[in-house]
């Protein structure tokens, strides 16, 4: 009597690279609210006034609402949250360590600017995203509410000292160039990226004229550390230091 063979199962497909990519730039999302969560629960000990204590704890608290929602996605995609934020976790340690405030206006300048140009990092990127990632992507990077509060203050102090303006505006364009170099490495370094990236320019170069020349196919990382990539976030700087009123 023959023994009936085992059957064979082949191993689970990999998930589509888009899908891969995908999760790839919502765990990034998800690491930068985790960063905002405990860099504004840290500041709301730092802050001179109990109502900005009370607020920035507030605003700690709705960074991890939305740090939740992100990896809720991650999920749905097939991905591990906890393995896909981990890949980041020490993406802004060397930022951080470079570009150390020594005051409270430096710390709200820091936040403003150098998180500032890595939200718009990442919006470049999820341009190329299915639509309910695209979707959660901004929705969770258009809650301004921090960077309205770090404006106000920042407006109020910089009409009543000049010096301090000018102080300001030299810290701001520091913290612009550590952030570009942050955004450089992750484009070398992480090639889902990279792809994602190079997606979006495409899309958007087809957009404007349907007969441009596709991009090159493959991890796309030469394409995209050209000059548009960093032109179009120097240029979000400008304009979100033209808000305080300090030269870029």
């Amino acid at each position: 009597m023959t023994t009936p063979s085992r059957p064979a199962y082949a191993p689970a497909a990999p998930a589509p690279l888009e899908v891969r990519d995908a999760i790839d730039l919502l765990a990034l999302v998800a690491q930068l609210e985790h960063t905002a969560f405990a860099r504004m629960a840290a500041d709301s000990a730092l802050a001179p006034t109990l109502e900005q204590r009370l607020e920035l704890s507030r605003l700690a608290a709705e960074a991890v609402s939305r740090r939740d929602r992100v990896l809720a996605r991650v999920q749905e995609l097939g991905g591990d949250p906890v393995t896909a934020l981990r890949q980041y976790d020490d993406v802004l340690d060397e930022f951080d360590a470079r570009t150390q405030p020594s005051t409270w206006w430096e710390r709200l300048l820091k936040v403003y600017v150098g998180y500032g140009v890595a939200d718009d990092f990442c919006r470049l990127a999820a341009e190329a995203l299915d639509p309910q990632s695209r979707e959660l992507v901004l929705a969770v990077l258009d809650d301004a509410s921090h960077a309205e509060l770090a404006v106000a203050e920042l407006d109020a102090a910089g009409s009543q000292d000049g010096a301090l303006s000018s102080r300001l505006a030299l810290w701001g364009r520091r913290i612009v160039g550590e952030a570009l170099s942050v955004v450089q490495g992750l484009l070398s370094q992480r090639p889902p990226l990279a792809r994602l990236v190079q997606r979006a320019q495409q899309a958007r170069a087809q957009s404007a004229d349907a007969d441009a020349p596709a991009a090159p196919t493959g991890d796309g990382s030469a394409a995209v550390e050209g000059a548009k990539v960093f032109g179009e976030l120097t240029a979000q700087h400008t304009r979100r230091m033209s808000r305080l009123g300090l030269t870029a």
